[in-house]
């Protein structure tokens, strides 16, 4: 019997890479996201089963609503990956936005919330299932002008410890994936378009790929029952730490 991985964010990026190495893998795949077309571009690509979901992470009622609008043979979901989450602007907290606070707390906190919620209930009464969170290098290490973004990734890390010890002995595992620099549509969302400023993010030394971290989320997803890979920080070769990268040596 196929096992079924629920993908939130899966539109573009880490999700997006992520359907498609866990479809390698046969998973059939539940793919969640706000863009329709995009999400059926990704279920003709792979050649696994899928089922699209169309909904805001951040929209509570639409979010269980939805996944209770799964048909029975989509309901035993093996794999969760609350990998859904944004950045909204570069300030110091004097200047914040706080349309872009609430942007990211409603998304990269209580989405994560909604769709864990939704989903965990169910793999308790089976016994088993993995709930892999994609936090940041940021919820690791506050950087200046990070702050609220950095709180919310810093909930992400304390959401996922939480969790590993809430669900201890149900046959849950969780484990969260704290990336550094990856090149993907986060600065163009972070910078609201800015183009020049998004490039910028990534010059001058060779960045993660969503491709890098998806990879490693097939190998946490693939381990044997025993173990669980509870927590990792993925950098580039070049990045140090979250602001110290060599940018004078991209290949």
């Amino acid at each position: 019997m196929s096992k079924i991985a629920f993908v939130t964010g899966a539109s573009s990026g880490i999700g997006w890479s992520t359907a498609e190495y866990l479809a390698q893998e046969g998973y059939d795949l539940v793919i969640c996201g706000r863009r329709a077309g995009r999400l059926k571009e990704l279920a003709d690509k792979v050649s696994v089963k899928t089922h699209s979901l169309v909904f805001d992470v951040r929209d509570k009622k639409a979010a269980f609503d939805a996944i209770e609008s799964l048909p029975a043979e989509w309901k035993a979901i093996d794999v969760l990956i609350n990998n859904a989450g944004n950045a909204h602007g570069l300030s110091n907290f004097q200047n914040g936005d706080i349309d872009d606070w609430d942007a990211m707390i409603d998304i990269n906190v209580k989405g994560l919330l909604y769709i864990s919620k939704a989903i965990i209930p169910g793999m308790i009464d089976r016994g088993r299932g993995h709930v892999v969170n994609v936090g940041s290098v940021a919820g690791k290490e506050v950087y200046a002008n990070g702050n609220v973004y950095c709180a919310s990734k810093f909930a992400v890390d304390a959401l996922n410890n939480g969790m590993r010890l809430d669900l201890n002995g149900t046959g849950v595992k969780v484990s969260q994936v704290c990336p550094g620099l990856v090149e993907t549509e986060f600065s163009m969302v972070r910078f609201k378009g800015d183009e020049q400023r998004s490039k910028s993010v990534y010059e001058g030394f060779d960045a993660l790929t969503a491709g890098d971290i998806a990879d490693l989320i097939r190998f946490i997803v693939t381990r044997p029952a025993h173990v669980n890979i509870s927590d990792t920080i993925v950098l580039a070769a070049a990045q140090a730490s979250a602001t110290i990268v060599d940018r004078s040596q991209k290949s």
